[in-house]
């Protein structure tokens, strides 16, 4: 399986820099598309050289741009990077790989997680992981796997403490950036 290069994922301040970052993106051979929401049910959609675009104001649009750069999309989000959604988005974001900072600006710092944790992952973890980034909540997830409640929590607190990060999201981001540079 041929890797792809990692989408674009860049957090600018105005409208006008976003319209830059799209443009030269454009001229890169990438499919522009307005809003986060994705158009496809397919999960992975890193194939399809997808960018999304728009504003992040609140923590909805916030949710929907990770889930996109999650599944492979490019993001393009015109947001304050100081403002408290801000710092969550780039946070988020540079757990999945480098965030751009302004139209044609350096990467934000990564955050620290260990390289090699998905390998380290039991298969009950690897499972009950992809069905959190799959949607489901850690309830359903526990029985669909035939997992207790308090197994399946304990497993993800495990597998939180394995990628260095404090939440559940937090570590389901890591685990996808982290099982998609490995395949």
């Amino acid at each position: 399986m041929t890797r792809q290069p990692d989408a674009p994922r860049h957090v600018v301040a105005s409208t006008a820099d976003a319209d830059t970052v799209v443009r030269r993106l454009t001229r890169d051979g990438w499919t522009v598309r307005e809003g986060f929401a994705l158009p496809s049910a397919t999960w992975d959609v890193s194939t399809d050289r997808l960018v999304l675009h728009g504003r992040v104001t609140d923590q909805d649009a916030l949710h929907l741009a990770v889930l996109a750069a999650a599944r492979g999309a490019g993001i393009v989000a015109v947001c304050d990077a100081d403002s408290p959604t801000g710092r969550a988005l780039v946070d988020d974001l540079s757990r999945l790989g480098a965030v751009h900072l302004g139209p044609g600006g350096a990467p934000a710092p990564a955050t620290a997680e260990s390289t090699d944790a998905v390998a380290e992952l039991v298969p009950e973890q690897r499972a009950l992981l992809d069905r959190l980034a799959a949607g489901d909540t850690i309830a359903a997830a526990a029985a669909a796997e035939f997992l207790s409640l308090r197994t399946a929590n304990r497993r993800i607190a495990e597998a939180r403490a394995l990628f260095g990060v404090r939440t559940t999201r937090e570590a389901v981001l890591a685990y996808l950036r982290q099982r998609r540079t490995t395949e």
